[in-house]
């Protein structure tokens, strides 16, 4: 029998992890001692606090971020044709969305290791479930350019492609930027457009608002450093 691939949703914060996801989480958790993690350390603070009672020396951890090639992370599902499950963790929020985690789900599919996700926070989901957009039809676009003509040129594209497609267009920054993207949303979008901007999802600050941009010119949260999702639709 191979082992299992399971995809492990994390907090989006310091929220007690049972608050956002079911106890079915705790209890695999439990069963595994193979874990492949962005970050040691914050993956083994996240199994204390929702198994504390698993013996941490146990456990073993394959790294991976985004700069992991696929040839270097090739054997991290070796032990699966042993029979032992292993898990796989985001830094926040649900493996494979948004995170390096996708290249390690696609080899699993290549060796016929069975992938089960389990139920936890996206921000991406979550922001737009809350933001009253087009939830029928969105699509992710991750980073818009840093340079400010290029993310001008982009953010009057995903304006048009909305319109065009009646899709909601969610987007994602460095949490140190977020003030200049809300600066730059609010200097180039139309002020019809309506914009979603949800930061801090599921903590104690969360903050979540969609006013149009002529709305938006008139308010000023203060986003710095606060993990956000920006969210148009014209």
């Amino acid at each position: 029998m191979l082992g299992k691939l399971y995809l492990i949703p994390t907090t989006l914060g310091e929220t007690e992890p049972l608050e956002v996801m079911p106890i079915s989480v705790k209890k695999v958790i439990e069963t595994l001692d193979y874990f492949i993690v962005e970050n040691e350390k914050s993956a083994r603070r996240f199994i204390k606090r929702i198994t504390p009672n698993k013996p941490q020396p146990q456990l073993h951890f394959m790294l991976i971020d985004k700069f992991s090639h696929e040839l270097e992370t090739r054997n991290y599902l070796d032990v699966c044709q042993e029979g032992i499950s292993v898990g796989i963790l985001s830094e926040a929020g649900v493996p494979g969305v948004a995170d390096p985690g996708a290249t390690i789900v696609k080899q699993a599919h290549e060796k016929g290791i069975q992938v089960i996700p389990l139920v936890g926070p996206s921000s991406i989901l979550l922001a737009m479930m809350a933001s009253g957009m087009n939830g029928q039809n969105f699509a992710f676009n991750g980073y818009l350019p840093i340079d400010k003509a290029d993310k001008k040129k982009t953010i009057k594209d995903l304006e048009k492609l909305s319109r065009d497609k009646n899709q909601s267009q969610i987007f994602i920054e460095t949490p140190y930027r977020n003030g200049k993207m809300l600066d730059a949303l609010r200097g180039t979008l139309h002020p019809n457009t309506r914009l979603c901007v949800a930061c801090d999802i599921s903590l104690p600050t969360e903050y979540i608002r969609t006013y149009t941009i002529k709305k938006w010119k008139s308010e000023n949260p203060d986003l710095h450093k606060r993990p956000a999702i920006f969210i148009i639709q014209a």
